[in-house]
């Protein structure tokens, strides 16, 4: 047994989530830089380390999630979002049920936020964003985000829910009010139900084919019939028909 593999068994008894799932070039690669970075020679030395010592626990998970996110990322989908999506989903319920799932920073639930501001009251918005790093959903929590990931933000809404610091611009209370933070491992953990719509962006690359099969098929489980799950560029769904969607748009998908 490589010191890899057992190292996936010893983190998968301790934490609960299961290494096999992701590709294992680009996880192995990502995690022997952070050992090597913090002075071990190897896996098992590293679980050892990880162990004994919380906030290396915390950095590992941190690492091993993959946080780049950004608003309004790749802006044209949005559009698609806000002209049609939305208002076929508003047309059969005024209050939609909805799940930013791997949220990482929170650009993404916020974003989502923003958007349905323009059809429906804030106060009739309310967004569940999950992700499986607690650092980074502190950080989402806080609310406040550079410059650079603000590129794709129209201005209109700049001006209308950030209020700018400096360097910074910081989310404005209203927005964060509709959104809520949990922690979720979504190849272990129980999903919800009657999603209106879920949005689960530019992880699913990281994950293997089984992994990708078991995702999807929990997210057409917890979409109601009609409800729809928007995705990554990269990662387009050549069978939706296996898990029970239909093509609505590029990258998002209804649930038959």
């Amino acid at each position: 047994m490589s010191d890899y593999t057992d190292f996936i068994t010893k983190i998968k008894n301790k934490t609960g989530i299961d290494l096999s799932l992701y590709k294992e070039a680009q996880m192995k690669r990502r995690l022997t830089s952070l050992y090597e970075k913090r002075g071990y020679r190897n896996f098992s030395d590293y679980y050892l380390a990880i162990h004994n010592d919380q906030q290396l626990l915390e950095e590992f998970l941190d690492r091993m999630t993959i946080n780049v996110s950004e608003f309004y990322r790749n802006s044209q989908r949005w559009d698609v979002l806000e002209k049609k999506i939305f208002p076929m989903l508003l047309s059969n319920n005024r209050k939609l049920k909805i799940w930013s799932a791997a949220c990482s920073t929170g650009e993404e639930p916020y974003s989502l936020a923003m958007v349905l501001s323009s059809h429906v009251p804030l106060r009739d918005i309310s967004i569940l964003a999950t992700d499986l790093d607690v650092g980074v959903l502190e950080r989402a929590k806080v609310g406040l985000y550079s410059e650079r990931s603000l590129k794709e933000v129209p201005k209109k809404v700049l001006d209308q829910y950030f209020v700018n610091e400096g360097q910074h611009y910081q989310v404005k209370d209203e927005i964060k009010k509709t959104v809520q933070f949990k922690q979720q491992n979504l190849l272990n953990d129980k999903y919800g139900a009657d999603y209106d719509l879920i949005v689960c962006r530019n992880v699913m690359i990281y994950f293997t084919e089984e992994a990708k099969d078991q995702i999807y098929t929990n997210f057409s489980k917890a979409l109601r019939p009609g409800g729809i799950l928007f995705v990554g560029s990269t990662e387009q769904i050549f069978n939706p028909a296996k898990y029970g969607f239909e093509s609505e748009e590029t990258f998002f998908y209804r649930k038959l």
